[in-house]
């Protein structure tokens, strides 16, 4: 075994204790210390929707939820923009990502083809109208649903990651105002996602997180 090889592993092994020193287990999850640390609330009268419009590519999805847009397009369709429905006329319902992943397609490169104006100017999730309208029992991929909490699978565990963007600067001054945590502002997501029993369990976590933290 040469030198270089062991000076590689050691390192690599190195990097490894310091990523899961910054991480909290729960159950098969690793979650980032920022998502009981950092608070964070929309504020979408400040940002306007700009995660609608701003980024490189469309909101990430799965096949199922592939699936579930075919589904659901029929009702979701009347509160969609024209220019939206013009791009999925031509793309489809959705496209795959340079990155080789499955996402929404964007209007000209920007917004997001299921994105919508409010009576505010706002932008917002025509989708999350739909469902909030009754027409639909999904609210809205889950990718979106989570923000700003990013998940990478792992081999052993799922990777719950902070992911920060200046476009949600007021979001981090209205979680101060609210005293919210990310863990506490993607409850709903997050039992979505992994289920009541693991957001309890995370929670509980959190609290005996915060009260060493203050105590150091």
């Amino acid at each position: 075994m040469n030198r270089e090889y062991l000076i590689d592993s050691f390192i690599k092994e190195v990097l490894c204790k310091r990523i899961f020193a910054l991480m909290i287990v729960v159950g098969n999850k690793l979650i980032s210390e920022d998502i009981f640390d950092v608070q964070f609330s929309c504020d979408i009268s400040a940002c306007q929707g700009a995660c609608c419009v701003e980024g490189s590519g469309g909101a990430p999805l799965t096949e199922e939820e592939c699936s579930v847009l075919d589904d659901i397009f029929t009702d979701v369709k009347p509160y969609l923009r024209e220019e939206g429905l013009d791009v999925i006329k031509d793309k489809g319902l959705f496209v795959m990502g340079q990155d080789g992943t499955l996402e929404t397609p964007l209007i000209e490169g920007r917004a997001c083809v299921y994105s919508t104006i409010s009576s505010a100017g706002n932008l917002q999730c025509g989708i999350e109208q739909a469902y909030r309208d009754g027409k639909t029992k999904w609210k809205k991929p889950l990718s979106c649903h989570l923000y700003p909490i990013r998940v990478k699978e792992l081999i052993d565990f799922t990777a719950l990651n902070y992911h920060k963007w200046s476009i949600c600067d007021s979001a981090l001054s209205c979680g101060v105002a609210r005293q919210t945590t990310i863990l506490e502002f993607c409850k709903e997501a997050l039992i979505r996602a992994y289920g009541e029993v693991w957001y309890v369990e995370a929670a509980e976590t959190m609290q005996v997180w915060l009260k060493e933290k203050n105590i150091k």
